[in-house]
């Protein structure tokens, strides 16, 4: 049962990455989605041509990586929600749907008729699930967010990398970072709903905000503030284990970087030592202790520094090949594309875009049964509102009417 989802219909009317990427996921997961898209506007995302300072797509091509990473193998059908002849089409979707998948606002949901009240009218045993800014309840209910606000400034990520004299905040490492992870979020929740319902018979409500995903993602610091009762301390990020110079991030002669996490020091001393090339120092007893090493951590530290900053990323990548202890290469964006560990695991997925070009794109990081994931190219925009409205039992004359009241596209 590698596509555990198949037979589970979603009606997903929703735009940006937030909510579309868990739709993404399902689809992964065998889910047949029905993106809804405004009939003349389209996913708003669908409009961007830079992101984070750098272009969204290429000149040429249909293939955006912002649309087909969190729209991959689904179907999109154009409806004016806000058009009267647009509703029996609307309802007929959410009859044969096993999921209502939205992150409208409340405001724009009472306005469409398409709050839970309005699709439980319609079909009492959907589950209806919300991807919000900031939670259903509480004083910000209504006001939209993305995850560079709800996420990563106000969830805690920022702050955490920030240090103490830094001119200015950390931005997020990717674009729709959190939104990405919060997809993942509202995809596991989906399936526990399935399960619950399947279990119980009863139908399931869920919400999942943008800051309540960011403050699980840091919830290691916010624990530990609720327990101390105030602000953490600032510190420098230059280790992440004050007092083990074998744990943080050092440079190289290139400008590239190596992260290590060795926890255990003394263990790896020896071995950590003799990959750097610095045997004297590999075989000195002096830090045969954590105290010991913890004592002359600056000078230690910046003797790794010094190794580390003498050759180029490459030669060190290869020098810790076969170092057993915890460490790994910061890698870019082309780096990961081609690592050799996502490749051997599915994870890096062929698909053919509308042109009939190959691409690649990055699969969600659940495999099943260990075998690879299928997946499609994401659709253009409406490409299969004929077929979605035939397979809903309307005829051509049927279908025409509608596109001449602007209901549909």
């Amino acid at each position: 049962m590698h596509r555990p989802m198949e037979g589970v219909r979603v009606l997903e009317v929703a735009q940006f990455t937030f909510v579309p990427a868990a739709g993404a996921v399902l689809a992964d997961w065998g889910a047949d989605i029905v993106k809804v898209e405004h009939a003349e506007t389209g996913d708003a995302q669908r409009g961007l041509v830079r992101v984070l300072g750098l272009d969204a797509g290429r000149e040429g091509s249909s293939f955006a990586p912002i649309m087909e990473g969190p729209n991959r193998s689904k179907r999109s059908i154009g409806i004016a929600l806000d058009k009267p002849e647009s509703r029996p089409v609307l309802e007929e979707l959410v009859r044969r749907s096993d999921v209502f998948l939205t992150n409208y606002l409340p405001a724009a949901r009472r306005k469409l008729g398409i709050t839970l009240e309005d699709i439980r009218a319609i079909n009492p045993d959907i589950i209806f699930v919300v991807g919000s800014g900031f939670g259903g309840g509480g004083p910000d209910s209504e006001r939209g967010a993305y995850d560079s606000t709800a996420f990563w400034a106000r969830g805690g990520s920022a702050d955490g990398l920030n240090d103490p004299d830094t001119d200015r905040s950390v931005f997020m490492p990717s674009g729709a970072y959190g939104d990405n992870l919060g997809g993942m979020t509202i995809a596991g929740g989906i399936a526990a709903a399935l399960f619950g319902r399947k279990c119980t018979g009863e139908p399931s409500e869920l919400d999942v905000s943008l800051l309540a995903v960011g403050a699980w993602a840091t919830q290691f610091n916010v624990n530990l503030a609720m327990m101390t009762g105030g602000p953490l301390p600032k510190e420098s990020k230059k280790t992440q284990a004050p007092g083990n110079p074998l744990s943080g991030n050092y440079r190289t002669s290139d400008g590239r970087w190596l992260q290590f996490s060795v926890l255990q020091p003394t263990r790896y001393w020896g071995e950590f030592f003799r990959a750097l090339g610095l045997d004297e120092l590999a075989a000195d007893t002096r830090y045969g202790t954590l105290e010991a090493i913890a004592a002359e951590k600056d000078t230690i530290f910046t003797t790794i520094a010094d190794a580390i900053a003498s050759r180029p990323y490459e030669d060190w990548v290869v020098a810790f090949k076969d170092f057993s202890g915890q460490w790994a290469p910061v890698q870019d964006a082309w780096d990961i594309a081609n690592d050799a560990a996502l490749i051997a695991n599915g994870r890096i997925v062929d698909v053919i875009d509308a042109d009939g070009k190959p691409q690649k794109l990055v699969a969600n990081p659940v495999r099943f049964d260990r075998q690879p994931v299928r997946m499609t190219r994401a659709p253009q925009f409406a490409e299969h509102t004929d077929d979605i409205l035939r397979e809903l039992g309307l005829d051509d004359d049927q279908l025409i009417a509608l596109k001449i009241a602007g209901a549909v596209t």
